[in-house]
């Protein structure tokens, strides 16, 4: 079994595993129950505004089912010993105050003020937990006019809340085991949001096999630091969590990130927790203007482990500061003002360990091949030998965008001077709407990058000096030759092809003759 079929049994049987114990839970019927959750909205809010309540509600109503199952396990055990029973629960995960949770919140359903009581809920709730969940929810409302008037609005939340209050979502670890199952219910909430959600997909989500495909590339392992300075909704960083874990069980790893967008750094931290993820470290903030990720010393933190989807060709990335950049991020070259794309890869190759560093990058396919500014850094970037891999995607692979991408893999300590060019842009499977990179495609592109040799009409190995012959140009064509000659033109079968149509042809004209003079045609 090679390593992505590994992977893909591991994220498909993870539900399964983790209920083995408990009565059968199929993940297919919580994702079917929280996605006709979003009925509540649809025809009413848009789904860019929407997302952030169902997925906010999903995570509200597993806290306090977990809560709930807790507390009747030392009810049981303990009996009906209220003080014992609060000191035990101040150990849980996540605390929730009196009153805080989804079930009061269901019980006053029909009563006017639904969004301000659960906006005070999340806020107690917040405000119990700081330490995990500050500011996580202060970039999201209940209590807002995008729901329409006081009565709609009530009438949305009475119903939302009635959905989560379905058997089917009974989350109650009891119940459905381990946080797997609810992990993956809200990834595939996300992946939903992100098919329907046009341009602003390409903030929070990237495509699960691409996510896949980057893991193994920069091949996490345990002990590693793993960042992803763009990280949307995080699922960058958790399929690199995910590979050490099914790997070897060990959670012997640290995930770091940071997002500009409050309302993705939000879901980014809840779908850490719902996972498991709690060794992480989720900033708020602008990473190019104002990177986060320090060390004691006010320096960017290093990682053994980059990784990022960034924003294609950002405009206004902060090219006016960039001059004075503290952190001597540009000193290889100042990328234009209007396009930010090696922005963030600079930033990137800053962050990567001396020894250990290695990063995989998403960029449009102008980064290979623009001149100017981008021309200098690229050279650069080659003539230090940190460029390792070149692989050109396939169109209409990322949410938000058809364009054709490229993956950029960088390392620190490269295995000789040499760049693997692969190209990757016409094998997939072809949807109507996405195009999907299947098994087999992955698995071709991972073994050539570990065989690290030329394929005929698929991969090349090109050393410096022939790059800097084109310039250094990166554009994939001019390394791999995908040009298919055509066949030699069988004269010989083409003449006895020519004079069965001729015999057929005048077979026909008789037949028409015949019928044309039935018809006194004559």
């Amino acid at each position: 079994m090679n390593e992505i079929d590994k992977v893909n049994n591991s994220v498909n049987n993870n539900a399964s595993n983790s209920v083995s114990k408990h009565a059968p839970i199929e993940q297919d019927v919580i994702n079917r129950a929280v996605w006709e959750a979003c009925d509540t909205f649809r025809g009413t809010v848009d789904a860019s505004i929407y997302k952030d309540y169902v997925l906010t509600m999903l995570f509200l109503k597993y806290i306090s089912d977990v809560w709930q199952d807790h507390y009747d396990s030392y009810k049981k055990k303990h009996g009906d010993h209220p003080e014992l029973i609060a000191e035990l629960l101040k150990n849980e995960r996540f605390v929730l105050p009196p009153a805080a949770n989804f079930y009061d919140l269901h019980t006053k359903r029909h009563e006017p003020g639904n969004g301000e009581r659960i906006d005070k809920a999340l806020h107690a709730i917040e405000e119990t937990n700081i330490q995990k969940l500050r500011d996580v929810f202060q970039d999201i409302t209940f209590n807002s006019t995008k729901l329409g008037d006081e009565a709609q609005k009530n009438d949305i939340l009475r119903h939302l809340l009635e959905d989560f209050a379905k058997p089917a979502l009974n989350l109650r670890p009891s119940r459905i085991g381990t946080l797997d199952v609810i992990g993956n219910a809200y990834e595939f909430l996300i992946k939903n949001f992100a098919s329907t959600s046009g341009k602003k997909a390409g903030e929070f989500y990237t495509p699960p096999e691409v996510s896949q495909l980057m893991a193994l590339l920069v091949d996490p392992q345990e002990g590693d630091d793993i960042c992803d300075p763009t990280c949307g909704s995080g699922s960058l960083l958790m399929n690199c969590g995910q590979l050490i874990r099914q790997r070897n069980g060990s959670r012997k790893y640290a995930l770091y990130g940071q997002e500009a967008i409050g309302s993705t750094w939000a879901l980014a931290k809840m779908n850490m927790f719902l996972h498991g993820e709690d060794n992480h470290r989720i900033e708020w903030g602008d990473t190019i203007r104002n990177p986060k990720l320090l060390d004691g010393d006010a320096r960017l933190k290093h990682f053994d482990i980059v990784v990022a989807n960034p924003p294609f060709s950002l405009e206004k990335w902060g090219h006016d500061g960039a001059q004075d950049d503290k952190f001597l991020r540009f000193q290889r070259g100042l990328p234009p003002k209007t396009k930010g794309d090696y922005a963030f890869v600079l930033h990137m190759i800053e962050t990567m360990k001396p020894g250990s560093g290695r990063m995989a990058v998403v960029v449009p396919h102008g980064v290979l091949f623009r001149g100017a500014a981008e021309g200098v850094i690229r050279k650069q970037l080659i003539d230090e030998n940190l460029l390792d891999i070149v692989i050109g995607l396939p169109e209409k692979l990322f949410y938000g965008t058809g364009i054709p991408a490229a993956v950029l893999v960088f390392r620190k300590k490269k295995q000789d001077d040499k760049v693997l060019f692969i190209d990757a842009s016409r094998e997939f499977l072809d949807s109507k709407n996405q195009n999907v990179l299947r098994d087999q495609d992955l698995q071709r592109i991972l073994t050539t990058a570990r065989q690290r040799k030329s394929v005929g009409k698929y991969a090349y190995l090109a050393s410096v000096a022939e790059i800097a012959e084109n310039d250094y140009n990166l554009n994939i064509p001019r390394y791999v030759d995908t040009f298919e000659e055509e066949a030699e033109i069988d004269m010989k079968a083409v003449r006895a092809e020519r004079e069965i149509l001729k015999t057929e042809l005048a077979l026909l004209e008789v037949k028409m003759a015949g019928y044309l003079k039935e018809l006194g045609y004559d």
